[in-house]
């Protein structure tokens, strides 16, 4: 019997074995390919010349490197801290408030379109974006204009006072209809039972919503934060389409850093110094929460 397991398991790896080699392929091949290029001076074409830690030690001395970091931080807050706090928020008025009152369609229909962003391409919603936060013709200002505001209409993109801050404001309409199906799909899960019992006490809508649904999605809770952290460090498409991490860099990140670098300035080398130490960070930020939600579920906390 035990042969008979052995030799079936035998035949399931085979089906592995497609996985295994595109992900060598595009994942491992590569990284370690940008890995060794690091090490080296290379514009692109010709020999690679072995530098060693000299494009390390340029980069920890690079302005620009820890100002582009500096950016992420708060592009982090847009998409990873706002999105997942708002966003359970509002998961939780869609299930316990308008499912209960008006229907399950409605609830739906509003999840629907919250995530409507997640599905459309980058560059559609980048370029809209551009239209709306145009200074002279951008539905923004002319809304502005319109009641009596004119004052507060700005070059959103072009300065670089609010440049920043208004990739902030499109990020957080991108990224929040993610939790909100996350959060959604987790209440599911959640024994109404509970809450029954809440109201038979008297609980009130918030300590239902603080002593109850937080603490149980918390795994769905975990992996949106874990996500749209990693999806704020590497995020290079808003900004290319956006800003082009202009103006004066006000909006460069880590990414479109070592995008320059390695297209616009031909230094191969450096660009893959900073793409190796971005994904260093994120394999440790990944670590990290993947521990922290272990250590949650097994304590209870």
């Amino acid at each position: 019997m035990a042969g008979k397991r052995a030799s079936r398991g035998g035949g399931y790896a085979v089906y592995l074995i497609p996985g295994v080699v595109a992900s060598l392929a595009i994942i491992v091949v590569p990284l370690v390919m940008t890995v060794y290029t690091s090490f080296t001076k290379w514009n692109g074409v010709g020999d690679q010349k072995w530098i060693g830690v000299d494009n390390y030690t340029r980069l920890f001395h690079d302005t620009l490197f820890w100002q582009s970091f500096g950016h992420i931080i708060l592009l982090i807050v847009a998409m990873a801290v706002v999105p997942t706090l708002v966003g359970l928020v509002l998961a939780a008025l869609l299930f316990d408030y308008i499912a209960k009152r008006f229907s399950n369609r409605w609830a739906s229909l509003f999840r629907s379109g919250y995530y409507v962003p997640q599905v459309i391409p980058v560059a559609v919603t980048g370029i809209v974006w551009g239209w709306i936060l145009h200074p002279d013709y951008g539905a923004l200002n002319k809304v502005l204009d319109s009641i009596g505001l004119h004052g507060l209409a700005k070059n959103w993109l072009g300065d670089p006072d609010y440049a920043l801050y208004s990739v902030m404001a499109v990020m957080v309409w991108f990224q929040l209809g993610y939790p909100i199906v996350m959060f959604m799909s987790g209440l599911q899960r959640i024994d109404p039972a509970l809450y029954e019992a809440a109201d038979l006490d008297g609980a009130t809508w918030w300590q239902r919503f603080r002593k109850i649904t937080v603490y149980m999605i918390r795994p769905e809770f975990y992996v949106v934060l874990i996500t749209t952290t990693i999806a704020a460090l590497k995020i290079f498409g808003q900004i290319f389409v956006l800003t082009r991490g202009g103006p004066s860099n006000a909006t460069l990140v880590p990414s479109y850093f070592a995008y320059k670098n390695f297209f616009e300035k031909a230094q191969v080398g450096y660009g893959s110094a900073i793409s190796t130490v971005l994904t260093v960070i994120i394999i440790v930020l990944a670590i990290v929460f993947l521990r922290l939600q272990n250590r949650a579920e097994r304590t209870g906390a």
